[in-house]
């Protein structure tokens, strides 16, 4: 069995102390917590802070929310992978829905970025994931497929390292609606078996998440599907009480 995974995305939401108060409320509870991985995805600024607040914590780790695919240069604004390695960071989320529309982000531009991640020892958290309209039309094995067969299938077994795919179906991001249990685990099995052609026995190491509005009252039946490993979580992850809710699912 793969180890169950839960890691949150704060996206673009929080100030520093709400941050850091969030970051507490929810180590403060998770003594009890056995046998979860506890990924906090935070925006850059917060990096320096929450990794002093995780240093120690053996089931909790930090994750950034992009990384640049160049090792330096001049691209302002930009964050490098070396720089991320220098704050503690063990993974960072890439490919996400959002990154993809508002950015411009593409297959070839997302598989360079995961590659410059492992080169410095950082996890990619690749995500993937139809649109309303793909899945309405039939569409979404063919569409999940192709991100995939343009991305994590181009790499090659010794660059796994530690890699996690998280299923978001675009529809089901900050929308409210969620993929029934069903047709989650449809996908996620479907991705499961595309590991496995490709990569072999080391596909059971690759732990499978679903995100999309996932929530205290769906967790439970999400979680225990048996190709769902655990999640990756947005709104739901702001709030300490919820996802410490989801955490416990």
């Amino acid at each position: 069995m793969r180890d169950r995974v839960v890691a949150a995305n704060w996206k673009m939401n929080l100030c520093r102390a709400d941050g850091l108060a969030l970051v507490d409320a929810i180590l403060g509870q998770l003594s009890h917590l056995k046998g979860v991985h506890v990924i906090l995805g935070v925006p850059f600024p917060f990096l320096g802070d929450v990794a002093e607040r995780t240093a120690g914590v053996s089931h909790v780790h930090l994750a950034a929310q992009n990384c640049h695919q160049e090792e330096k240069g001049a691209y302002t604004g930009e964050v490098s992978a070396a720089m991320l390695k220098s704050f503690g960071v063990e993974y960072v989320i890439l490919g996400h829905s959002e990154r993809r529309e508002f950015f411009g982000e593409d297959d070839a531009l997302i598989l360079k970025k995961m590659r410059a991640a492992v080169a410095h020892g950082i996890r990619p958290i690749y995500c993937c994931g139809e649109r309303q309209e793909q899945r309405e039309a039939g569409r979404h094995f063919e569409v999940v497929g192709q991100q995939l067969n343009e991305s994590v299938m181009q790499l090659q077994p010794a660059e796994l390292n530690g890699l996690i795919i998280a299923y978001e179906p675009v529809w089901a991001i900050g929308t409210g609606l969620t993929a029934s249990p069903e047709q989650a685990e449809e996908m996620h099995r479907f991705i499961n078996d595309r590991l496995k052609a490709r990569f072999g026995s080391a596909a059971n190491d690759i732990p499978l998440l679903y995100g999309g509005s996932v929530k205290p009252s769906n967790a439970d039946e999400l979680f225990s599907q048996p190709h769902i490993d655990g999640g990756l979580i947005g709104g739901a992850s702001l709030v300490a009480e919820d996802f410490l809710a989801i955490l416990n699912a």
